[in-house]
């Protein structure tokens, strides 16, 4: 128990450490971010915030549960990486002068109706405490698979519209580097002897799982 309570205590100190850091880094782009942005500038950082904070809040679930190893150092990875990229984002509206949330629809940047694609539902991320710990594993693979897919489309939105370098830098590696995931979560999914998880049509949402075991083979 003491070990476990720990290990918690480091991983929160690490994601604040993370955060803090992004915020300096975003807060100190001041010479190479315009202050006067596009509006997909704008939003791609608000809502990938929101998009990234699901991922992050995820992932610690699944890092203070999880029994495979290599399962664990992926969810730290993508929680650390996620809460970095945050700070980076609220340091770039604290920049522009831009609130750090708004009262207008998501996703209107990218002329896209109805919630940002590949997120979880609150039964869903409820249900990460409750699952038996392989099931547990076996559903964040599946509900991060569907994140990324949600937010792939995104950051490659934002790196072909958005006017800051340093935006269409950051959403370039996001796409590339969940794209690289995804294919790192399919294989665990597979080498669990359970089916990959479905991929979306081109050009839409992914659609939820009708359960999340149900590729059970």
């Amino acid at each position: 128990m003491a070990n476990r309570s720990g290990a918690r205590l480091l991983v929160g100190l690490l994601v604040v450490l993370a955060l803090g850091a992004g915020l300096l880094l975003g807060r100190g782009m001041s010479d190479d971010v315009p202050r006067v942005v596009d509006a997909v500038d704008v939003g791609f950082a608000r809502d990938m915030k929101v998009h990234h904070a699901q991922a992050v809040h995820m992932s610690a679930v699944l890092h203070r549960r999880a029994a495979d190893r290599e399962l664990g150092l992926l969810a730290y990875d993508i929680l650390t990486t996620q809460q970095g990229q945050i700070g980076i984002m609220t340091g770039w509206l604290d920049l522009w002068g831009h609130t750090q949330t708004s009262r207008a629809p998501v996703m209107q940047w990218m002329d896209h109706d109805g919630p940002m694609p590949g997120m979880a539902s609150s039964e869903e991320l409820a249900a990460l405490e409750q699952l038996p710990v392989a099931e547990l594993e076996e559903q964040y693979l599946r509900l991060m698979v569907r994140h990324h897919q949600g937010a792939v489309p995104m950051a490659e939105y934002a790196v072909e519209h958005a006017t800051s370098p340093e935006v269409v830098r950051l959403a370039r590696a996001m796409a590339q580097g969940q794209a690289s995931e995804i294919e790192a979560m399919q294989a665990m999914l597979s080498a669990r002897g359970l089916a990959p998880e479905a991929v979306p049509q081109q050009g839409h949402a992914p659609e939820p799982a009708a359960s999340g075991h149900s590729g059970h083979g």
